[in-house]
């Protein structure tokens, strides 16, 4: 006897591919649709696999055909005219839509910690998470109006082995390798949560085929916050660095020298988020995220030692970093 059928739109990414794993071993009889153009991230031999552009409407309706799922997962849609798509296509043809938001759709900077789901949605700085605001607001209007089956899931900031938590990625690993200075926005004091995959897609695919959570949004997050300048030092001692001489530099400044590095900086990044997981623990009792960000440094670490061809240095956000360093380094301001 198969378990209830779900369709991950995605499927290969950070979070999709953890979570398609997870689903798999608990039982669900799982599809993917995506372009199959990728096998970073390996997908179970039992899983059943689509391929079709998601940005080509039609070929997404012929490969699936006249197929129906308890469960449709989308984890690539990021416009209101995608989740609009979505709603045409899936209505009738699923119980349960799962919409991927995201954490940064709240309040920034929030008035009050721990952020709770009931916490405004509001990100006047960042784009996406604008955008991230208007395809909830719609998939709401469809479930009052019409009993869409959505569910709303937001993801703090989460990684595996391959996805340093830093702007710059590998570059700023190189720095610290070198002894050079690391940026840090602001002061580096404010608190940030990191949430490993592997422990978001416990609780993620514990909130699928659920009846209590249509309708409902949910965020899942890590329960560690660790300062910025922590994370920076984690990730020093697990990559045999010296203890990495930090520059803080304001966001602002940041923003003026790279708007898009900026815009996640002072539309996320710079300001404490920190939350409050009781409701889906609600539906997933005794849940809790598991793993350390030392823990999840030292993966990180080890995945890229072990990967040469992914230590890429950005030569232009080294050259910027060596700019902002310079001044503002200690004394020079």
């Amino acid at each position: 006897m198969t378990g209830p059928s779900v369709l991950f739109i995605g499927g290969s990414g950070v979070i999709s591919a953890a979570c398609v794993r997870e689903a798999v071993d608990q039982g669900f009889d799982v599809s993917v649709l995506n372009r199959g153009t990728t096998e970073k991230r390996a997908l179970p031999d039992t899983v059943t696999r689509l391929q079709a552009d998601v940005s080509d409407r039609d070929a997404v309706a012929a490969a699936l055909g006249d197929r129906t799922f308890d469960v449709v997962a989308d984890f690539v849609a990021f416009t209101p005219d995608q989740v609009q798509a979505d709603i045409d296509l899936f209505a009738g043809k699923t119980r349960q839509y799962v919409f991927i938001s995201s954490a940064s759709a709240y309040q920034t900077p929030p008035t009050h910690l721990p952020v709770t789901e009931s916490t405004p949605l509001k990100n006047p700085y960042w784009q996406y998470s604008r955008d991230k605001i208007a395809c909830e607001d719609l998939l709401v209007a469809a479930y009052r109006q019409d009993d869409f089956p959505m569910t709303i899931i937001r993801p703090s900031h989460t990684y595996d082995e391959t996805l340093l938590p830093f702007d710059g990625g590998w570059t700023v690993v190189d720095r610290m390798r070198r002894g050079k200075p690391v940026i840090v926005p602001g002061d580096g004091t404010s608190l940030w949560t990191l949430t490993h995959v592997r422990d978001f897609a416990v609780a993620f695919v514990g909130v699928l085929d659920r009846a209590e959570a249509i309708g409902e949004a949910f965020h899942i997050t890590g329960q560690e916050s660790p300062t910025w300048d922590r994370i920076h030092q984690e990730v020093a001692a697990a990559a045999g660095a010296p203890e990495p001489t930090i520059v803080h530099v304001p966001s602002d400044a940041i923003m003026a020298a790279d708007a898009d590095w900026g815009a996640g900086v002072v539309g996320d990044k710079a300001n404490s988020m920190v939350f409050d997981n009781s409701k889906v623990r609600t539906l997933v009792p005794g849940w809790a995220a598991r793993t350390t960000f030392r823990e999840g440094a030292r993966e990180l670490v080890a995945w890229y030692d072990a990967h040469p061809e992914a230590q890429v240095v950005d030569e232009e956000k080294d050259a910027l970093m060596d700019r902002l360093a310079e001044a503002y380094a200690p004394g020079r301001v």
